[in-house]
């Protein structure tokens, strides 16, 4: 079963929607999800907030956490999944925010993605660094970790902790 099969089984058997705040994958783990039948009875929504002014403007993130930060932060992350959640009817919000590449710097390399997990019980953040891999790739690698990161947090999942 793939990753995305997987967590639409666990959020159904949970009863949980779900929620994602993307940047660096432009939408493809909304696809990923859709792309499963039934998917509907899980999946509230999907931001897709590429710019700045996107993400303060759908998801409130502030912008003293982008000058203090920028994007490509786990503070950013938090915020962006902080405001999936608040803006939808999902109990479990996914963030994404990376540098796919090409480009990047020696402060915030190509391949460094920050992801954010949000629930009302609070949020969690973490980066991974996937290298200079190529644009694909990165985003490619971005959707199965997302996947996986928002399957794992869903087994632990409960509303109140």
């Amino acid at each position: 079963m793939n990753n995305a099969a997987h967590l639409i089984d666990l959020a159904r058997e949970r009863g949980i929607m779900i929620a994602l705040a993307e940047s660096c994958t432009g939408g493809l783990i909304s696809a990923a999800l859709t792309a499963v039948p039934g998917s509907s009875a899980v999946f509230d929504r999907g931001f897709v907030t590429y710019t700045n002014a996107a993400k303060q403007a759908m998801l409130d993130v502030r912008s003293e956490t982008l000058n203090a930060h920028g994007a490509v932060s786990e503070q950013v992350a938090r915020e962006m999944a902080s405001g999936a959640l608040a803006r939808s009817q999902a109990a479990i919000a996914l963030s994404v925010t990376g540098i796919a590449g090409p480009g990047g710097s020696d402060h915030k390399p190509e391949g460094r993605v920050c992801f954010g997990v949000a629930t009302q019980a609070g949020t969690f953040s973490e980066t991974r660094e996937f290298g200079a891999i190529g644009r694909d790739a990165v985003r490619a690698a971005t959707v199965t970790h997302g996947l996986s990161l928002l399957s794992e947090a869903m087994i632990h999942f409960s509303p109140l902790s």
